[in-house]
């Protein structure tokens, strides 16, 4: 480790690989870099308690993006886009069809998307100097359907990248697993560079020192709360028939959603995908009171009616509850006179609007944060297709020069 403060710096060892966050940045002269999370929940939403009334900044917010009241001047609630690539004759049903056309723009193949999707899009232009291009997060594991329904991210023509769904394995993807007594969680990894971050220390003034103990702690913090999930987390994933699925992925979401923060922190990548249910989403949740069936079947039986829509209600609700606490870990940390949230693009993304008629018309979207300039603070009706916006976000707030997308005609107005 050297004490030249760059912006990937690291402390090492031969079984581990801290990166540090910006340190001295002030005596840094490149600028700093805007960061990229897809962001997607399965099914669809309740339109009723999802959608603002009004327009505009003056916009109220629903039942279900209450949970994102603290962070009203950081988001954007867009509605009325189009995913007309979902409607295009082609083997598959809607579910299949609608997460092909809503990722790449493209139709589904019979075995996946038939383009990249998005974030790749967008990786491939400005992830290259990261230590990881791209990563791609999960939480709930559900063993249910085809390559389509199970991954967010693809490269290319039928070729996808899984998301990680254990925090053990993406922990040790982002720190090094060489170290038996770190593997079977019987020493923290933060014994493995002691000598070089106590080197580190003594050489830094007093705010560095502050940030690098502030970063250290929350190591410690997300190694003893991926120590307390069951040995066996992750090796038996049930089928989702099984009504003793009654695993806590509100405890999981966090844990990940921290390591993600973790990784953008500290540089190590500039996009990542975040899948908190699969496409067609088969999980229960019982922490809401909610096992009797699965999310896809309330979606769909007496999902119209006042009990089944205030179910939807409640399911979708958590969903934002989980995208705000993530919002609020990218607020906490500081970054080049602003915050980590400042230098964040969030694209947050249903698979359908209303889940029970499978509706390919009116999504709703919510973008946050204000790399490259985003507007927050309001709600607007947009016309035009999913693929203008992504091609609108690629273009002028990352500067990718994409130039065009599939099914993308044109670029919207009053994102930036």
């Amino acid at each position: 480790m050297t004490h030249d403060l760059t912006r990937r710096a690291f402390l090492r060892a031969a079984s581990a690989s801290i990166a540090l966050p910006p340190l001295a940045w002030a005596a840094e002269k490149s600028p700093v870099e805007s960061r990229f999370v897809f962001w997607f929940n399965g099914n669809g939403i309740p339109e009723r308690y999802w959608i603002p009334a009004a327009t505009g900044p003056e916009f109220q917010l629903t039942p279900c993006l209450a949970p994102l009241g603290p962070f009203r001047r950081d988001i954007h609630v867009l509605t009325g886009l189009d995913n007309p690539a979902a409607r295009l004759p082609g083997p598959g049903n809607d579910h299949h069809r609608t997460m092909s056309a809503l990722v790449s723009g493209t139709g589904y193949t019979s075995r996946g998307c038939g383009g990249p999707s998005i974030d790749q899009a967008i990786a491939a232009r400005i992830g290259s100097e990261s230590r990881f291009r791209s990563l791609q997060i999960g939480v709930c594991q559900e063993s249910h359907g085809e390559s389509i329904q199970r991954n967010l991210s693809w490269a290319g023509y039928e070729r996808s990248l899984p998301p990680e769904v254990v925090p053990h394995n993406l922990f040790d993807r982002l720190f090094g697993a060489r170290d038996l007594s770190w593997v079977d969680r019987k020493k923290s990894i933060l014994d493995a560079v002691r000598e070089s971050t106590s080197d580190l220390q003594g050489s830094l003034g007093a705010h560095d020192r502050q940030r690098l103990d502030e970063h250290l702690t929350s190591i410690r913090e997300m190694e003893r709360a991926i120590a307390s999930l069951p040995p066996d987390y992750g090796r038996n994933v049930k089928e989702p028939e099984d009504v003793s699925d009654l695993t806590d992925y509100p405890r999981i979401a966090k844990i990940q959603t921290d390591l993600l923060v973790h990784a953008l922190a500290s540089r190590q990548t500039r996009v990542a995908s975040y899948m908190l249910t699969k496409c067609q989403s088969l999980v229960r949740l019982p922490w809401l009171g909610y096992s009797a069936r699965r999310h896809h079947d309330y979606t769909h039986e007496r999902a119209d009616g006042p009990d089944g829509q205030r179910i939807l209600r409640d399911i979708c609700r958590w969903h934002v509850e989980e995208f705000a606490y993530l919002l609020g870990r990218l607020q906490s940390v500081p970054e080049a006179g602003g915050t980590l949230l400042d230098h964040t693009c969030l694209l947050y993304i249903h698979e359908h609007a209303e889940a029970n008629a499978h509706k390919n018309n009116g999504l709703s979207m919510i973008l946050a944060g204000h790399a490259g300039g985003l507007k927050g603070g309001l709600h607007s009706e947009m016309t035009g297709s999913v693929a203008d916006l992504y091609l609108t976000l690629a273009d002028e707030v990352f500067q990718a020069r994409l130039g065009s997308f599939p099914t993308a005609d044109r670029k919207l107005t009053g994102i930036v």
